[in-house]
């Protein structure tokens, strides 16, 4: 025989509800005494309390191991890469001699990022150091910081120099100048106390045809080694990285050239097919004249 429950109405089952949230008769809120709902904070209190001191712990524990201004690992930059300016989208650098729009930003983005080089500005931050040697400064057991970095003063780009220049870096007259910097890798000795430089060709042969005669900036595109190492962004405070400026003198307008550059130095392979950017930068460069 089936009983039927008894439906309950809904006043009955609204007192039901606020009894089971405060029972004046037990003193209960929500089925727990007072006590039992202190028991139950106290012991969340003490264990997230826990948890947070043992995370804070670990944490000081890690920090204390690595250092403030040098990187822990750097075993994924063994090889430091080269990069152009101006910085264009697909390392494409295109000019319509016609249409100023189209080399201004160029020549804007070049202004701002040669500013730091200017000589007045190296002369009051920098040091002049001795050329062909490295510029070392350890620590010897006292913390040497900041350290002190060596000039490049931005007259050394010569007729890249932007200085006073009418043609605008020779955008505005087809003969632009790019610039070659390399990546910068900490305590990384460039050049295994040996001379190095830069050069650029044309990817193909046709490429070779196209791209024409080119003058470079320190001569040959040598890189000093008094540049050298970098001891990081907190400690070389006011580090200025040596550039090559590169002025394409004739290239065959209204065609596409494929250019490559390079760093000639012992210590830097240039040859891995896996990284397309370790010592060299390929990079397109296009006149166009109307």
């Amino acid at each position: 025989m089936v009983i039927q429950k008894e439906k309950k109405s809904c006043g009955q089952v609204v007192e039901e509800w606020k009894e089971f949230v405060w029972n004046p008769r037990t003193h209960q809120f929500m089925g727990r005494t007072g006590t039992s709902w202190a028991f139950i904070l106290l012991f969340y209190l003490v264990f997230y309390g826990f948890l947070t001191a043992m995370f804070t712990l670990t944490m000081w524990v890690m920090l204390q191991t690595v250092s403030e201004h040098t990187p822990k690992y750097q075993d994924r930059l063994a090889t430091p890469g080269l990069m152009i300016r101006p910085k264009t989208e697909n390392l494409d650098v295109i000019v319509n001699i016609s249409d100023a729009e189209s080399w201004e930003q160029h020549v804007q983005k070049l202004n701002k990022f040669l500013e730091p080089y200017n000589d007045s500005i190296q002369a009051q931050k920098n040091d002049v150091c001795r050329p062909g040697r490295y510029y070392e400064q350890p620590d010897n057991g006292v913390l040497n910081y900041p350290k002190r970095a060596c000039q490049f003063n931005r007259t050394q780009l010569g007729n890249c120099s932007g200085i006073g220049d009418p043609t605008h870096y020779g955008y505005s007259t087809g003969q632009p100048c790019v610039f070659i910097k390399m990546n910068r890798v900490i305590n990384f000795y460039a050049g295994a106390n040996q001379s190095m430089n830069v050069t650029c060709v044309g990817k193909r042969d046709e490429d070779a045809e196209n791209l024409g005669h080119f003058v470079m900036f320190p001569a040959n595109g040598n890189i000093d080694l008094m540049y050298f190492p970098y001891y990081g962004k907190k400690f070389h405070v006011n580090y200025t990285q040596p550039l090559v400026a590169v002025k394409f003198l004739n290239v065959t307008p209204n065609v596409e050239v494929n250019v490559e550059c390079r760093i000639n130095a012992a210590n830097i392979a240039t040859d891995d097919e896996r990284d397309k950017f370790a010592g060299r930068v390929a990079f397109k460069l296009r006149i166009n004249k109307t």
